[in-house]
């Protein structure tokens, strides 16, 4: 009991640097999702994460078994749904990702890596308060296995191959504009001349 007050006290603590933090941040910058988070808010930010994060939960183990085709179904299940703010290779280096504040992390390096099973999935499970990252858990048991799905293809990302990037970008969603866009290219290189030659300098994501 003593230490789950001692960990209640220290997680309100840092919650309360946090929002401090940001409202000065506010105070001096006003409204710009497009300004950084500091070294310090990003620091508590993810000591608070952790700490609201229950420990049954951090040491819950992945009950999907790693396979090549878990890993492919994943990559598939990431491009889908998840690439649009953390790009295919887990950067978040994306228009999206970009305007979001705090902007998605980079999920190869340490900071997301170093974290449990059970922590990446909770995250994807329950979301970030605050921030761009929804809930994707709905009580559905589906998806409580795509969510442990994808925390294999987050451990993946480090290594993840050009190939494999490649492939997730055929299925990545695409507007109205590029389906047409890419289906002019395909007529035209097929040499129906109706379709006209492809629209030159239009934007692709």
């Amino acid at each position: 009991m003593k230490r789950l007050l001692v960990v209640l006290f220290v997680a309100v603590g840092l919650a309360a640097t946090v929002v401090a933090a940001s409202f000065w941040a506010l105070v001096l910058h006003g409204f710009d999702a497009r300004r950084r988070p500091s070294a310090v808010e990003a620091f508590f930010a993810r000591h608070v994460r952790r700490l609201a994060i229950p420990a049954a939960d951090r040491r819950a183990p992945n009950p999907v078994e790693r396979t090549v085709d878990v890993l492919r179904e994943a990559s598939q299940h990431f491009a889908d749904h998840c690439a649009s703010c953390h790009g295919n290779d887990g950067a978040g280096d994306t228009d999206i990702g970009g305007g979001l504040y705090p902007p998605p992390p980079d999920m190869r390096r340490e900071a997301t890596q170093s974290l449990s099973d059970g922590e990446l999935f909770y995250v994807i499970h329950n979301g970030v308060p605050f921030t761009g990252m929804p809930a994707w858990g709905q009580g559905d048991a589906a998806r409580d296995l795509d969510s442990w799905t994808l925390v294999h293809f987050i451990r993946h990302l480090p290594e993840i191959s050009a190939e494999e990037i490649a492939e997730m970008e055929r299925r990545n969603p695409k507007s109205a504009e590029e389906r047409q866009e890419e289906d002019e290219e395909r007529r035209f290189l097929e040499g129906d001349d109706a379709a006209g030659a492809p629209a030159a300098g239009r934007h692709r994501h």
